[in-house]
């Protein structure tokens, strides 16, 4: 298990992997998932992650599962390789404490709604005077060129209006949200790479630039690759939505003891498996010739399919499909994944110490390497505030003023326990 010194930081691996943004500083104003998990990628590409926080810290601390309090399963999961400092921004002393943290950062990132920055001096416009070469990136639920701009959005709401639920509606009969919050963790990826295309930018001119990042917009791109069909076409030639995948049968299908995922995609996948499993006049019959006949007729495909795999134990097909180079896959539970052999072989699972002396973090891997290395965890999920005084003081800000913050409760950082 990994040691921690009292900031948080991790000896073990650090020094093994890439960090393609080694010297990248990037004050991070997000909170809950969608903020948090784009710049916790960002920090485990090397970058120094800056998260501000009120008093009261990111809401996700105070879920229910926690071991030391205000470290709670949601916070940790999104805020791995990051300092944490607490700043009021309510109190003009705050703000400008900020700015001096910001006028030396390469990166400015936040989900708050544009109005409440541009109240409290913190808009791109006045950012950008003070520190030309500062990317700020704007993570709103609605892009602010809309007549939606400014409105609050979370997961839920955005799967509702991207479509996604009617997707569902369209594949179980109601109208539902995919159980995960898809549409934070989506456009958390899409701001990664927005930020870095952004920073590719300012190596050729030198300058900064805003970037904004939509999960309206974004999520409606999202359902649409290859739900558009016919309406591609102008006037449209058919309607919206891709059989297959919209197909109640879209399913693991049921095997003699169990469930098995089974996706032959190509035609030759399609040959294969029925000539090998003993149904040649489907392997021949036309209306799963080809890609498009297939999915004119996916229900009957798919019927057949289902009559075919109930035969056979679920080891049986697993053993089949290899052999006839066939893509498969068992249906494991989440509790599987922790004794999966690839995501032990890999190292996808790392413990790191909880900080009440006798418990740990189970925290997941990144699934990007470079030079063929994992990426490191430098910080484990820090206490609120516990970098407070090291961030101000690297922003220039000297001692007796950084103490006098403090005790006026401008800033706080946390006890060293």
């Amino acid at each position: 298990m990994s040691s921690t010194d009292q900031s948080g930081a991790v000896s073990p691996d650090s020094a093994t992997a890439e960090q393609p943004l080694r010297g990248i500083r990037v004050v991070d104003l997000t909170t809950v998932i969608f903020g948090p998990y784009a710049s916790q990628y960002l920090g485990d590409y090397g970058a120094d992650i800056i998260k501000i926080e009120t008093e009261t810290g990111d809401t996700t601390r105070a879920g229910a599962e926690a071991v030391v309090p205000g470290l709670a399963s949601g916070f940790i999961s999104t805020n791995r390789n990051k300092r944490s400092v607490v700043i009021n921004l309510k109190q003009a002393k705050g703000r400008a404490a900020l700015l001096r943290i910001v006028d030396r950062a390469d990166v400015v990132m936040h989900n708050i709604r544009p109005q409440k920055l541009a109240a409290i001096g913190l808009d791109p416009a006045t950012v950008r005077s003070r520190n030309p070469r500062v990317i700020y990136a704007s993570l709103n639920g609605f892009s602010e060129a809309g007549p939606y701009a400014g409105r609050p959005a979370y997961d839920d709401i955005v799967q509702g209006m991207s479509g996604l639920a009617d997707l569902m509606q369209r594949a179980s009969g109601q109208p539902g949200f995919l159980p995960t919050i898809a549409a934070d963790k989506t456009c958390a990826n899409v701001a990664v790479h927005a930020i870095l295309a952004a920073l590719m930018g300012r190596e050729r001119t030198g300058q900064g630039s805003s970037v904004e990042i939509s999960m309206f917009e974004t999520m409606a791109g999202f359902a649409f690759i290859e739900h558009m069909g016919g309406q591609t076409f102008v006037p449209g030639i058919s309607p919206t939505g891709y059989a297959r995948v919209l197909s109640p049968q879209r399913k693991p299908f049921r095997t003699l003891d169990g469930y098995l995922c089974l996706m032959p995609h190509s035609t030759a996948h399609w040959t294969r498996f029925f000539t090998a499993a003993g149904h040649p006049e489907l392997a021949a019959d036309p209306r799963f010739a080809n890609h498009a006949s297939r999915t004119r007729n996916v229900e009957v495909l798919y019927g057949h399919l289902a009559g075919i795999l109930v035969t056979r134990t679920t080891k049986d097909w697993m053993a089949f499909c290899t052999e006839h180079d066939v893509p498969h896959g068992p249906v494991n539970k989440l509790d599987d994944l922790f004794t999966d052999p690839h995501l032990d072989a890999v190292g996808f699972f790392r413990s790191v110490p909880a900080g009440d002396g006798h418990s740990a973090m189970r925290l997941t891997g990144n699934g990007v390497r470079f030079e063929g290395e994992m990426l490191p965890v430098r910080r484990v999920p820090p206490r609120l505030g516990a970098h407070t005084r090291e961030v101000l003081r690297e922003a220039g800000i000297d001692e007796a003023d950084i103490d006098a913050l403090l005790a006026e409760g401008v800033a706080r950082q946390a006890s060293a326990d």
